[in-house]
Order: C-alpha cells, then structure tokens, then sequence
C-alpha cells in the first residue's frame, strides 16, 4: 500500500522547469515505487534495450561536491532503467571522470537500487572501454559477462576519449596494416570498421538522450549514433524524470526509416 503523499504530490524534479505535464502526469511522483514507473510506460510499443544519455559534470560545483552529484545523476537513471526493464544503458561525461572511480560509481548505484527495489535488486554491472567490469561488486573480465539478461543492468562508462579518437586510432591502425601487407585494401570496409568499434567501445545505441541545456554531443562517439533516435528538451537543466519519460515515448511513436 502505497502512502498518502505518494499519489498526492506532484512528480517534479530540478529538470522539470518550463517542461510541459499533461493532467495525468501530475497526479503522482513515482515516490521511488518501481510499479509507478512501470505503469508510466506500460503500455508502449517498444522500448530501447540500449539507451545512452548524455550528462554533464556541473561546474558551479566543487570537488566531490560535483563527482557525488554526477553519480547520483547516474544512479537515478540506471533505476529509472531497471524499473522499465532496459537491459543496456551507456553513460557519456565528456571528462571520463567516472572511469577513475568504477568501483565506488558501483556502490552509489547499488545503494540507489536498494532504496527503489529493496533488498530483491537487479544484478548490476558497470565498465568502461579497455577497463576491467564490475560486476555486482567485484572486478570481472570476459565478453560472456557483458550480456544483459533478465533481472540484469549493464552499465557502460563513456567519455570524450572513446569518440573521434578512437576513430582516427582505428584508421591508421588499419592503414599500418595495409602497408605491411596484414590486410588487404578490399577488406577495409564499412563492416569491418563497425565491427571493430562495436567491440573496443560499443555498439549503436537505439535511443540517445541529451539532459544538457543544449543540444550538442561534446565529441560523443560519431560512428555510434549514424540510426541512433535522439531526443532533446529544449533548456533542461539536468537529468530528470520527465525528460525520461518524455524520451521514451516519443521513441516508442518514432517512425524509423532506413535509407538504402
């Protein structure tokens, strides 16, 4: 039984300044209830299984001030996540100051899923490129490991490092070999090139969300979002509910048209 204030207040939160509520949006605040925030979305057609949002490190805050604000951003999402039941969630913060801090961005996850879920919580992994997983705490390595599944989060940790880069690594990795007579120039195509850079940073999202201020994607990964839906709210301030509501059910309304 839910309590009393739990469908009285309204869902609001810092990004949802100037953002436009319908009746029925207003009625409740999920309350951190994970069936309030499946009945929001019940009912859509689709769902992303790989959602990938952009945030920011806030800079009108200091030291851990800020690093514990990110993660708690983070956090938020990755229930928000689970509560729906996408299994793949891939973070950019152009810095790439969460990389350094894997296995504690892994505690204030789990704590946040703890305080949605209690003690039943979906098995949570976070990585990063290159980077060893953590997997419900404890260092892994592996590709089998990777592989969402029921009841499961996957986290992917991406920065600045992982978009362009990378690409220009790739390409002149692949042109050192085709001097040396290791590939072929025929072999050198578009396939090759995806599947090399699905597997060193990640594959192509479904649904990008931007929960910046402006629409920009500071040096996020190029080569990843050629199909990738994005979605934007004009002057949001921060990650948000609203703006994840809203995203995705515009993406579950969105005609996807690929072109030959």
């Amino acid at each position: 039984m839910l309590a009393p204030q739990a469908t009285r207040a309204f869902r609001q939160d810092a990004s949802s300044k100037g953002t436009l509520l319908t009746p029925k949006q207003l009625l409740y605040y999920h309350h951190r209830a994970p069936e309030l925030i499946t009945k929001d979305f019940r009912g859509l057609s689709r769902l992303p299984q790989h959602l990938s949002a952009i945030i920011e490190l806030k800079g009108e805050e200091r030291g851990t001030v800020r690093l514990e604000s990110l993660m708690d951003d983070l956090a938020e999402l990755a229930a928000w996540c689970a509560c729906v039941g996408i299994p793949l969630l891939s973070v950019y913060e152009k810095t790439g100051i969460l990389k350094s801090y894997i296995p504690t961005t892994h505690r204030t996850v789990s704590r946040k899923m703890h305080s949605y879920f209690g003690q039943t919580v979906p098995s949570l992994q976070i990585r990063a490129p290159h980077v060893p997983s953590f997997l419900n705490g404890d260092a892994s390595e592996g590709s089998e490991s990777l592989m969402p599944s029921q009841g499961h989060l996957s986290i992917l940790l991406l920065s600045a490092e992982d978009g362009r880069s990378t690409l220009v690594d790739l390409t002149k990795t692949l042109a050192e070999m085709s001097q040396k007579g290791k590939l072929s120039p025929h072999d050198i195509s578009l396939d090759l090139i995806d599947t090399e850079l699905t597997e060193s940073v990640m594959g192509e999202p479904d649904l990008l969300v931007l929960f910046g201020p402006n629409v920009g994607l500071q040096g996020y990964p190029p080569w990843q979002v050629r199909l990738t839906e994005i979605f934007h709210v004009q002057d949001n301030s921060g990650v948000g509910y609203q703006t994840f509501l809203r995203a995705l059910h515009s993406y579950a309304k969105a005609q996807m048209k690929f072109g030959r």
